[in-house]
């Protein structure tokens, strides 16, 4: 359990207050999100004080202080899975936010407000935080609203969408800064939204190669057999671990491959659909399906499987964004199988081996000639852990982003500049 709030004392160690910052979070608690506890840690480090609003999690207390970060959360509310439900979530979402970020100014000036979707319903507050204490607004763009609806919903109602596009636009139009997670999204943003270059930067959702790298081999997580094949992240609708299950289903069953354990660890929506579809193809013993598990078993699996498996399938959202398993694996030094998705291949480059979009058959074969071929493994896997420390690990990314702070609020330090794309991105993008 998290401490208990303590009021009043600085955060960091640079010595000197840089401001307030608040951070608002609606998706999942904190730090259970990676990002933007990274984000915090960032911050605090660097003498800021940063508060954060956020949903509970399990045993979560409603105040807490955790290494200098004040968390404000309130009790997750979430009647359901259709439309009328996800606009009664946000409305409380919304309400509780807007309460609790009140109650975090009473312990301060708020100098900045910082909103992270989905959803992108937070801009009023930035507006508010603006007109009564003078606060910058910057909006950290997690997830395309819009395909996100478009992926989940194909059939759904224009209406729908038209309105997220104009909670979207306003959104960006109300930031004073955008902080994106790819260059995709901030093409999107410039181009559909009218964000500037000199107001919008890019920050990738870096791993920390410190603490997320491979250690000793765990053998009991292979559960008997030879090789073991992961997963990790949200099982949601547009996730693919569906897509996971059926690319286990012919690895054991059409190509007879019976040395072969898949472990996938993660949460959702579609957590019973998918362990009932598990049963349903008769791999019980082939697939355990973990749930939410804590970062040791994490860091077991991880060390110890042949393969990560990115099994997001193309859709709208899915192929301009960033998934942070894909670099989690490339941390822990594993090659990673995945759709021939644009951003997921400027992630992974070397590190990776790409199926056509939503073929499920070839991606199984790719699995298997890679589980096959040992040498060649360990070289992407090699290669994705180089590109993490080099490229991609928060530690670079955190320049970037402390610098969006230091240049809004008027210190000294390091001020972001438009993104430029590596060579693998380049390649990418031909």
């Amino acid at each position: 359990m998290l401490p208990t709030l303590k009021a009043g004392g600085t955060s960091g160690t640079a010595g000197q207050r840089r401001g307030r910052v608040l951070i608002i979070v609606q998706n999942l608690p904190v730090p259970f999100d990676r990002r933007v506890w990274l984000e915090c840690q960032t911050l605090a480090k660097a003498g800021y004080e940063v508060a954060v609003v956020c949903p509970k999690g399990p045993n979560d207390p409603a105040r807490a202080v955790l290494e200098g970060v004040e968390l404000y959360k309130y009790r997750p509310y979430a009647p359901g899975g259709s439309k009328a439900s996800f606009v009664a979530e946000y409305v409380y979402s919304f309400l509780a936010t807007l309460w609790l970020s009140l109650q975090a100014a009473r312990k301060g000036r708020i100098d900045a407000v910082q909103a992270c979707n989905p959803p992108d319903i937070f801009w009023p507050i930035g507006l508010l935080f603006r007109a009564v204490w003078g606060s910058r607004f910057v909006f950290d763009h997690h997830d395309l609203c819009p395909e996100l609806y478009e992926s989940r919903f194909p059939d759904g109602p224009e209406a729908v969408h038209k309105a997220l596009l104009f909670l979207e636009r306003r959104t960006i139009a109300t930031a004073d800064h955008v902080i994106e997670t790819n260059d995709s999204y901030r093409n999107v943003d410039m181009e559909r939204n009218g964000a500037t270059p000199e107001a919008s930067t890019v920050v990738r959702t870096g791993p920390d190669p410190n603490r997320l790298k491979a250690h000793e081999e765990v053998p009991e997580v292979r559960r008997g057999r030879r090789h073991l094949a992961a997963y990790i992240g949200v099982m949601g609708p547009q996730d693919g671990v569906d897509i996971a299950l059926l690319v286990a289903d012919v690895v054991v069953h059409k190509l007879k491959r019976e040395d072969i354990s898949f472990t996938l660890m993660g949460s959702g929506d579609s957590w019973q659909d998918l362990f009932a579809l598990r049963d349903k193809l008769g791999l019980a013993d082939y697939v355990e399906m973990t749930g939410r598990v804590p970062d040791e078993t994490v860091a077991a699996v991880l060390s110890t499987a042949d393969v990560g498996i990115s099994p997001d399938p193309k859709n709208p959202l899915n192929d301009v964004s960033t998934m942070n398993k894909t670099m989690e694996y490339m941390a822990f030094g594993l090659p990673v199988v995945a759709f021939d998705l644009r951003e997921t291949r400027v992630s992974a480059g070397d590190a990776g081996v790409y199926a056509t979009p939503n073929d499920v058959h070839e991606m199984a074969q790719l699995l298997v000639q890679l589980i096959d071929d040992e040498p060649r493994r360990k070289a992407m896997g090699a290669a994705g852990r180089a590109r993490i420390e080099r490229e991609l690990a928060w530690q670079h990314q955190a320049v970037r982003y402390r610098g969006v702070y230091d240049k809004l609020l008027g210190f000294p330090g390091a001020s972001p500049e438009p993104a430029e794309p590596t060579t693998e991105e380049q390649k990418a993008t031909l």
